[in-house]
C-alpha cells in the first residue's frame, strides 16, 4: 500500500524503465507502479485512467478535443500510505511535464509570500527544461563532431588554421589580374609580378609540407582522442558565463531569493556584461563536457523549445497539490492568526484549477487542460471544509488504505528498492554482508503495526525508525565487522529492540 519512503524519491531511474507514453495503458501504468508501490489499487487506477485520457484527448477532432476537461482527483489517507509516492513515481514514468509543489507554501495575495500562480510558472520551467533535453540529445551526434574539432585545436594550436590559409585561387587570380594591369602599362610591373608569384609559390611549397605534417599530426591525436588516450591531458579554455535575462514575475509574488535573483539580472542587463569568461585549466575529458554543453546551447533554438513546451504544458502537464487539507477551515473557524490566509489561498487556487492564462517568461499558459491531482490526510479537517467551489473541481475521490502487518512485510521485500536492499547495499560497501530471514521480516512488521496502532499511525514511515534502530549498533561498528556475514534473526530483532517491544509507552522509544 505505501512504498519505499522519502529518501528514496530522489534516487535516479534508469532510462530503460521509461515507456512511450502512448504505449501506457492503463494497466502498464498501474503494473508500473507496482514496482514500487504495494497495494492501493484503487489510487493506480484513478490516476491510470486519468493519465490514460490525457492521450486519448489528444487524438479526438479540435471541436470536440476543447470541450473535455481533466477529471481532477482527490487523494484521501493518513499519511505514509502512498499518496506522495504515487505522484512522484507518476512523474518519472508518464515523462509528460509534471510538478509537485506543497500547499502550506503558498500564501493569499497581499501576504508574504509565493502567490499560487507561481505553480503554472514553476511547471512551465519544467516543461521547457524538458523539451529542451529532449532537443539536444537529437542534436548531440552533430554536436560531437565540433566538439571532436575543438578539442584537437586546444591539444595542437594553430592545426586548425590550414582551412584559413587555403586561398590559391584568390591568389592566382590577383596575380592574374596584376598581370592584365601590367601588360596595359607597358610590362612595368613585370619584373615585380614574377618575383611576387614566385614568392607565393615557395611559401605554398613549404606551407604544404608544413600542413602535410600538422595535418598527420592531427590525425594522430584524433585516433588518441577516440581511444580515450587523452582523458587526462591538461588543457586551457575559455568558459563564457552566460547572462540569464531577468524574470519579472517576482513582483507578482515571491521570496526574498526570488528578488533578490532578478534584482542581480537587472544589474546585469543594465551593465551589458555577461559576467565574460574566464580561462580554465581542465581535463579532456572536463573539457569534452564544458564543450559539448556550450555546443548543444548554441544549436538549440531558444523559442522553438518555448513553443512546444508551451503546447505540452497546457496540453499535458500535470500539478501535484500535496498537503492540501492544510489549507481547509471548518466554517465555524475563526479567520486569525495562521489561519488567516488559507481560505484565500483555497480561493486563488480555484482559478487557476478552473481554467485561467498565467503569465510566465515563455508566454501565458491556459490551464484549463492541465490535470490536478491533490492529496492529503485530513485527519483534522475533511474535505467538505475546502470551499464549495474548490471541492466540485475534484471531482474524484479516492481513499488510501491504512496499512497492516502484511502491507509492512511487502514493504519490506517486494519493491524494486526495499528497504531491507538499501541496508545489504550500504553495508556491503563495509564489507559486511547481512541476511534478513523470513521470520525476522514478519517479526519487524508486527512490531510497526504494532507501534503505529499505540501511539500515531504514520503508515510505511515508522520502517525507518524500526531499520534504523535495530541496525543502529552494527552500522557504527561495521568496520570491526568487515568480512563477516550477520543474520538476522527474530532473536536478533527481539535483542535490539527489547525495550520497544517491553514498555508500554512506545513513543519513549520510537517516533
Amino acid at each position: 500500500m505505501d512504498t519505499i519512503m522519502e529518501t528514496n524519491t530522489n534516487m535516479t531511474e534508469p532510462k530503460k524503465d521509461k515507456i512511450p507514453l502512448e504505449e501506457l495503458t492503463p494497466k502498464e501504468i498501474v503494473k508500473q507502479l507496482d514496482t514500487y508501490i504495494v497495494g492501493q489499487h484503487k489510487a493506480k487506477k484513478s490516476v491510470a485512467i486519468a493519465l490514460r485520457n490525457r492521450t486519448r484527448r489528444l487524438k479526438l477532432p479540435e471541436e470536440i478535443r476543447d470541450e473535455i476537461a481533466p477529471k481532477n482527483i482527490l487523494m484521501i489517507g493518513p499519511t505514509g500510505v502512498g499518496k506522495t509516492e504515487i505522484a512522484r513515481r507518476l512523474a518519472k514514468l508518464c515523462g509528460a511535464p509534471f510538478l509537485k509543489v506543497e500547499a502550506t507554501k503558498y500564501t493569499e495575495v497581499g501576504y508574504v509570500g509565493r502567490d499560487v500562480e507561481s505553480m503554472i510558472r514553476d511547471l512551465m520551467a519544467v516543461g521547457y527544461n524538458m523539451v529542451k533535453a529532449e532537443f539536444q540529445e537529437k542534436l548531440k551526434a552533430k554536436a560531437a563532431e565540433k566538439v571532436e574539432e575543438a578539442l584537437l585545436d586546444l591539444l595542437l594550436p594553430g592545426s586548425g588554421e590550414k582551412k584559413t590559409k587555403k586561398k590559391a585561387p584568390e591568389t592566382d587570380g590577383e596575380i592574374k589580374q596584376i598581370s592584365d594591369i601590367s601588360v596595359a602599362l607597358g610590362n612595368i610591373f613585370e619584373n615585380a609580378e614574377k618575383q611576387q608569384a614566385q614568392d607565393v609559390a615557395a611559401e605554398e611549397s613549404g606551407s604544404s609540407k608544413e600542413n602535410s605534417s600538422m595535418n598527420e599530426t592531427r590525425e594522430k591525436f584524433r585516433a588518441m582522442l577516440r581511444d580515450g588516450k587523452l582523458e587526462d591531458r591538461q588543457v586551457e579554455i575559455s568558459q563564457r558565463r552566460q547572462a540569464r535575462m531577468p524574470s519579472f514575475e517576482i513582483f507578482a509574488g515571491g521570496n526574498m531569493e526570488d528578488m533578490e535573483s532578478a534584482m542581480q539580472g537587472i544589474a546585469t542587463m543594465i551593465s551589458g556584461s555577461s559576467g565574460g569568461s574566464r580561462r580554465r585549466s581542465v581535463s579532456v575529458k572536463e573539457a569534452r563536457e564544458i564543450l559539448m554543453e556550450d555546443q548543444l546551447d548554441r544549436m538549440t533554438d531558444p523559442d522553438k523549445v518555448a513553443d512546444e513546451a508551451k503546447n505540452r504544458v497546457q496540453q499535458m502537464g500535470i500539478v501535484f497539490i500535496d498537503e492540501i487539507d492544510k489549507i481547509a477551515t471548518g466554517g465555524g473557524t475563526s479567520r486569525s492568526g495562521q489561519d488567516v490566509s488559507r481560505e484565500g489561498v483555497q480561493r486563488d487556487i480555484l482559478p487557476i484549477v478552473e481554467g485561467s492564462n498565467v503569465n510566465t517568461k515563455f508566454g501565458v499558459i491556459d490551464t484549463t487542460h492541465i490535470l490536478f491531482i491533490a492529496a492529503g490526510a485530513f485527519n483534522v479537517s475533511k474535505p467538505s471544509d475546502l470551499i464549495p467551489e474548490l471541492q466540485g473541481r475534484f471531482p474524484l475521490r479516492v481513499e488510501l488504505d491504512s496499512l497492516n502487518a502484511d502491507d509492512f512485510k511487502k514493504i519490506l521485500t517486494e519493491p524494486k528498492n526495499a528497504l531491507t536492499k538499501q541496508y545489504v547495499s550500504l553495508l556491503e560497501t563495509e564489507g559486511v554482508t547481512i541476511n534478513f530471514t523470513d521470520e525476522a521480516i514478519e517479526r519487524m512488521s508486527s512490531l510497526a503495526a504494532d507501534v503505529n496502532a499505540r501511539v500515531e499511525n504514520i503508515g510505511a514511515r515508522r520502517l525507518h525508525t524500526i531499520m534504523e534502530t535495530l541496525l543502529e549498533d552494527l552500522s557504527f561498528e561495521a568496520d570491526e565487522h568487515k568480512g563477516e556475514t550477520i543474520d538476522i534473526t527474530p532473536d536478533y530483532v527481539d535483542e535490539r529492540l527489547k525495550g520497544v517491544v517491553q514498555d508500554q509507552d512506545l513513543s519513549k522509544y520510537i517516533l
